[in-house]
């Protein structure tokens, strides 16, 4: 047998022992030579990195060379079918070019074992044997070439942006680690970028240069700041005494931010049946790309044909991180409105897997109504002043345009009600007329479709014209009154009569009977109409019963302290009916004020004179059936004035009304304060402060002096007769004090030893 070329092929290893060779002119890439070349070269695990190099090897060797299969190769194929003359079950072969570069791009981005021997037969499809670099239309046999080793795995080294990786250099003992070179490699092309000579570093110019140095004696690197770039596959190479090598993969990771999410913002309509944009999701700055994952209501969303499309771009920044943007397209129905959406990063670091999740957001679908109702608030019993709400309301969003309707009672129409707000009647205060049959209409503005409400019925409950007879009550002294009360209500009604001037409860029903007159009984009276299964419904009515008589005046004399040369405020209050009148006997300004149907109240406003001080002020009441005066004494403010008015509190000016109206609460009782008085009261109450403080310092020195010897103990005890024991003799001194301390010695019976000038108490023991 001939010796077998690079592919394990013998020239005599066709039946006819000929080499077949394609015509003249013909390319390799003919059509009709290849009608069914490869067209993308697809990963299969089992292949070794010298791949690129071997397949280059094979395929300039094999230009133009059109070779049958070979036995040994023809029953790897697993029985395909194929019309290779000399083999059965096989087809013709031909090595093609594979070194476009779509094919060198796959081949170098490969993890095949060094030494291979390649053939590449044309199949009709793909075939799962994990030692097979396929395509649609072509397969590639991976054979081992016998005396070369395998490529060692590198070893792995992760670390995250922004620490230190260190890179170790683990050659045999026997190598000579005084003479090694650190690469890097990116894209098959080795770049020097560290040298160790005699245990010394030296950086190579590039982006490694300031970041790398020598980690202790031996010739591992430590690499700071590690960026995204570095991701890469680090060579450690000895070539004395022999070549040795160790590489590392070093893989670099950066946790994403946390993911933002937007929802939106023209919302999803429920009839467009074409998939539209719900929400996006970007992750920013992480590396290498997170993978993100969509969820509805907690659920994980998946492609579904003409339901969920997930769209997903990334960008690399100019630090090489990675930013991904993810776009979630759905149809949603009217079930989602409430449906929350979030998304969900997962990434890689050193320590593990992590996740990121983003907020949960609510995206706006839009849906036509299907049902309207009206809403009524408050809930419950209404009543006249109440503010009502009657609202139109949908299962639609958004809204349709609404109107409301009441029906006419007479005609039996709907009409339409005005609304300033869409779909929303105020009551503002309700009123009876308000009650009646309301609906709500809603027009579909998207599909113009109309929808009614059921009629509801709105009752406003009322209490109105109370009235009471006889509207304007007259009575005598001694006489009798009746009063009735009556009003109109859709509800059961509950009387009451009340006294306005103290809000007695005077008789519970509709009918108050007043007897035995009395002047006092004259006044105010309210009857309150209410409805006690609404509660708060009430109408009240006041009424003013007038009692006959002459007038009527609280004091007839009254004091008043004023000043002289001041201007002063009298007042004089009267009542009775009909009702008087007041006059006064002095110049002034004088006004009236009506307190009510039977009281007046006259103020008038005096100098004070010394003619006025002499004589004195009289108000005169007076109407059809008598009259009745008040006089009032204007006395002058002095230094020892100290008794105050004997009617009425001092003031400026006051005004009285009678005590029999106070116990009646027909009348209120009104005073002025009169500030003259106030004045000389001030003054009187200091002048006896101040008489109160000299005499207690005269009593306090004197005890100190020991001049008061009542209450002493722990003092020399004079012997008394038993007669004057119960006798307290003070000493009082004075500008005679010779005379009388002689006197109280001679009084007492005992004298003073000479030269005894010290003070002698008594005992006041019994």
């Amino acid at each position: 047998m001939a010796k077998p070329d690079l592919f394990g092929l013998a020239e005599n290893d066709n039946p006819d022992g000929t080499i077949s060779t394609p015509p003249a002119g013909a390319h390799p890439a003919d059509p009709q030579l290849q009608p069914e070349r490869e067209t993308q070269l697809e990963r299969i695990p089992g292949a070794g990195s010298r791949a690129r190099l071997l397949l280059e090897k094979a395929a300039s060797l094999a230009r133009g060379v059109r070779r049958p299969l070979p036995p040994a190769w023809a029953a790897r194929q697993g029985g395909a079918q194929g019309n290779n003359p000399g083999i059965p079950g096989s087809r013709q072969m031909v090595v093609s070019d594979i070194t476009s570069s779509q094919s060198r791009q796959h081949a170098s981005a490969t993890d095949v074992t060094p030494a291979h021997c390649l053939a590449v037969a044309v199949t009709p499809g793909g075939d799962s044997d994990p030692s097979i670099y396929q395509t649609p239309n072509v397969r590639m046999f991976i054979e081992s070439v016998p005396g070369e080793a395998e490529q060692p795995t590198p070893e792995l080294v992760e670390v995250e942006v922004g620490s230190t990786a260190l890179l170790r250099c683990p050659l045999d003992s026997s190598s000579n680690l005084s003479h090694v070179d650190w690469f890097v490699i990116h894209k098959e092309k080795q770049t020097l970028i560290f040298r160790v000579r005699q245990g010394q570093g030296q950086s190579e110019p590039g982006q490694y240069h300031d970041r790398l140095s020598l980690q202790g004696p031996g010739a591992s690197l430590v690499l700071t700041q590690v960026i995204p770039h570095d991701d890469r596959v680090f060579l450690c190479q000895s070539k004395r005494p022999r070549a040795q090598e160790h590489r590392i993969q070093l893989r670099v990771y950066k946790a994403p931010e946390e993911p933002t999410i937007h929802i939106s913002t023209n919302g999803i309509s429920v009839n467009n049946h074409e998939l539209e944009e719900i929400a996006t999701c970007v992750g920013r700055n992480g590396y290498p790309f997170p993978q993100v994952i969509w969820y509805k209501n907690r659920r994980p969303l998946k492609e579904e044909k003409n339901r969920i499309h997930i769209q997903s771009s990334q960008i690399v920044e100019s630090s090489g991180l990675y930013t991904l943007k993810s776009i979630l397209k759905a149809q949603l129905a009217k079930e989602d409105k409430d449906a929350q959406f979030y998304c969900e990063l997962n990434y890689r670091l050193p320590s593990g897997n992590h996740m990121k999740e983003s907020r949960e957001v609510t995206v706006p679908v839009f849906y036509p109504a299907e049902k309207l109702w009206l809403e009524v608030e408050p809930v419950g019993m209404l009543k006249e002043g109440d503010r009502v709400e009657i609202r139109c309301l949908s299962d639609g969003n958004p809204a349709p345009h609404f109107t409301i309707n009441k029906k006419n009672p007479r005609t039996g129409e709907m009409e339409e009600q005005e609304t300033p707000d869409n779909g929303i009647l105020v009551l503002e205060p309700a009123q009876k007329q308000h009650s009646g049959v309301y609906q709500c209409q809603g027009l579909d503005l998207e599909d113009i479709t109309s929808l009614s409400s059921d009629t509801e019925k709105l009752l406003v409950n009322y209490v109105s014209d109370v009235r009471v007879s006889p509207a304007a009550p007259e009575g005598q002294e001694g006489g009798s009154l009746t009063l009735t009360c009556e009003a109109e209500s859709n509800q059961a009604l509950a009387f009451q009569w009340l006294r306005e001037k103290t809000g007695q409860v005077l008789e519970e029903g509709p009918t108050l009977q007043l007897l035995s007159l009395k002047r006092e009984a004259g006044g105010g009276y309210r009857c309150v109409a209410s409805v006690p299964s609404v509660p708060g419904l009430n109408h009240t009515q006041l009424v003013n019963v007038a009692i006959f008589g002459p007038p009527w005046m609280a004091f007839k004399e009254r004091k008043m302290w004023v000043k002289e040369d001041t201007m002063q405020n009298l007042s004089c209050e009267a009542s009775g009916y009909p009702r008087p009148s007041i006059s006064w006997n002095v110049n002034g300004t004088a006004s009236e004020q009506e307190q009510d149907p039977q009281r007046v109240l006259s103020t008038v406003n005096v100098l004070v004179t010394p003619e006025l001080l002499e004589t004195s002020v009289q108000c005169t009441a007076s109407n059809s059936l008598g009259r009745n005066i008040t006089t009032i004494f204007l006395n002058q403010v002095g230094l020892t004035t100290l008794t105050p008015d004997s009617s009425t509190p001092a003031g400026p000016s006051t005004s009285t009304v009678s005590p029999h109206a106070r116990a009646n609460s027909t009348s209120t009782e009104r005073k002025l304060p009169e500030q003259e008085s106030k004045g000389v009261v001030i003054v009187a109450v200091i002048v006896c402060i101040l008489v109160l403080a000299v005499l207690g310092a005269v009593l306090y020195f004197l005890y100190k002096k020991g001049k008061l010897p009542c209450g002493r103990s722990g003092k020399q005890e004079i012997t008394m007769p038993a007669s004057r024991k119960s006798e307290c003799v003070v000493e009082v001194k004075s500008d005679n004090l010779p005379e009388e301390m002689g006197l109280l010695q001679g009084s007492i019976g005992d004298k003073r030893a000479p030269g005894d000038q010290g003070e002698k108490y008594i005992d006041l023991k019994h």
